[in-house]
């Protein structure tokens, strides 16, 4: 194999993977208004993570919950736009693999939802004894 090899490891191609990643996040949030949604949802809990003065634990556990969210919902526009691209027409079993994909996304927010409640409800009933 020559030096020019594709497999060889460099620093600066990890610098540019890391440039395309961004770039998928950046699109994921400008593109998808359910990102718009977790965002917003995101910068509430941890205003409020600091406003109640949430534990270094709960802080693990938020942190895990959105980036759970971020990632469900990345798959699932990576799932959306590559059935749109593979069936253009619609399709009652790509349908129903949007549907799932969109599923998932559901599953993890309604689990953060559940975790919030979980940390802050207490937090809040506290605030009114």
């Amino acid at each position: 194999m020559n030096k020019r090899d594709s497999n060889n490891f460099s620093v600066r191609k990890r610098l540019i993977s890391f440039k395309y990643a961004f770039n998928g996040i950046i699109f994921l949030i400008k593109s998808q208004h359910n990102a718009w949604i977790h965002l917003s949802a995101a910068t509430i809990v941890i205003i409020a993570g600091f406003c109640f003065s949430i534990s270094i634990q709960e802080w693990i556990l938020l942190t895990l919950t959105i980036g759970m969210v971020f990632t469900a919902e990345a798959f699932n526009t990576t799932i959306e736009t590559i059935m749109d691209k593979v069936s253009p027409e619609y399709d009652k079993t790509t349908g129903r693999i949007k549907d799932i994909a969109a599923g998932a996304v559901l599953i993890a927010a309604i689990a953060a939802l559940i975790i919030g409640a979980l940390i802050f409800v207490p937090k809040i009933f506290e605030q009114f004894n």
